[in-house]
């Protein structure tokens, strides 16, 4: 796999940079014998919290509803009865060919990258970029089909993930001190460390920063909670979805440097789902928020799977991602696919039979 500017041993090892590892989870052999996605770094004070936790490498983007984006509104799409089939993607970071042609496979966007789906339903479940080549580019494609779908009678939307967390941290922020609990630790190191590239931040805007700072953290559309970590974390934040968002809606307004980082670092953690008593976990989130199942994002596949890859292994084809994993007693969907690690982006309609 080939590492995106910013990422693994090719970042310069600056003072700002001492304080961090990777965890033993992580490291260069990974848990099953492999090497690991680049850029799964936490700062040295993690110690305290559980095995499993990692800022995850890409979060970003939000939507902005500027003139460019009004469209005009079809009268007869809104005479259509019920709404339209529901459609979820997983983790982006900056693949935008590799998304348009999801997005096309499933009748969403037509060869022109336009909505094409009329009255369908689109969620998107955060990290839009870092890693990938076009960061900005995925978020204004996200932004341009919600005013074109709901033009259409049907919805785009997006869900708050860990990376846009950290590219909002590190263009507010850059290299103020956070309150990591040992040592220095920045935004802008983590954003770098963790896949940030730099044509995204030099291609950032006003507009892209109030569409990500926006974003709603949780959500439960037909009985399915979507977030987009695979943590409890969620569950700090408030006793409702409208709690939830609130808290992290006015965190980012207060913009306070440690709270938001406090923030990143929850919502980076991972696998909450994924081993003995993973499922009870599910249910503590659902009984709370609502719904019947969650679905995610954050944690590739292969991970989950432990069908983590080689950068030195012979076939480069990556590992093989067919779709969306159903584990925790079928109660949780995973939609990362590892398209970061030559998986596959994933787009799937709701439900998914087990």
């Amino acid at each position: 796999m080939t590492q995106g500017a910013g990422q693994g041993p090719e970042v310069e090892r600056t003072a700002v940079l001492r304080d961090f590892r990777v965890p033993a989870y992580v490291n260069d052999t990974g848990p099953y014998g492999h090497s690991t996605h680049p850029g799964d770094v936490v700062p040295a004070d993690e110690e305290a919290y559980p095995e499993g936790y990692t800022p995850t490498e890409q979060d970003l983007p939000v939507i902005h509803h500027g003139d460019e984006l009004q469209a005009a509104v079809d009268p007869a799409a809104r005479a259509v009865d019920g709404p339209g089939p529901l459609f979820v993607v997983g983790d982006v970071h900056g693949y935008l060919d590799e998304l348009t042609s999801a997005l096309q496979e499933k009748g969403l966007v037509d060869a022109a990258g336009n909505w094409c789906a009329g009255t369908a339903r689109l969620w998107f479940l955060g990290d839009f970029t870092d890693r990938g080549p076009d960061g900005i580019g995925v978020i204004d494609l996200v932004m341009r089909l919600s005013a074109e779908a709901a033009a259409a009678g049907g919805y785009c939307k997006a869900l708050m993930g860990n990376h846009e967390l950290l590219l909002l941290g590190a263009k507010r922020f850059g290299d103020t001190p956070v309150n990591s609990g040992a040592g220095t630790a920045t935004f802008q190191a983590a954003w770098l460390l963790n896949g940030g590239q730099k044509t995204d931040m030099d291609r950032l805007q006003d507009h892209h920063l109030q569409w990500m700072a926006r974003l709603d953290a949780v959500e439960e559309v037909d009985g399915h909670l979507l977030v987009h970590s695979d943590t409890t974390a969620y569950l700090d934040y408030g006793d409702s979805i409208e709690a939830v968002n609130d808290t992290v809606r006015e965190t980012l307004t207060r913009n306070d440097a440690d709270e938001v980082w406090d923030l990143f670092r929850k919502l980076t953690k991972r696998f909450s789902f994924r081993d003995e008593g993973g499922a009870g976990h599910v249910r503590s989130l659902l009984d709370t928020y609502g719904g019947t199942r969650i679905v995610h994002g954050h944690s590739p596949i292969p991970y989950l799977l432990g069908e983590v890859g080689s950068e030195d292994d012979e076939d480069e084809s990556g590992p093989v991602v067919e779709g969306p994993h159903v584990y925790a007693d079928g109660l949780a969907i995973a939609m990362d696919g590892g398209v970061t690690m030559a998986g596959k982006l994933l787009v799937q309609q709701l439900p998914l039979d087990m």
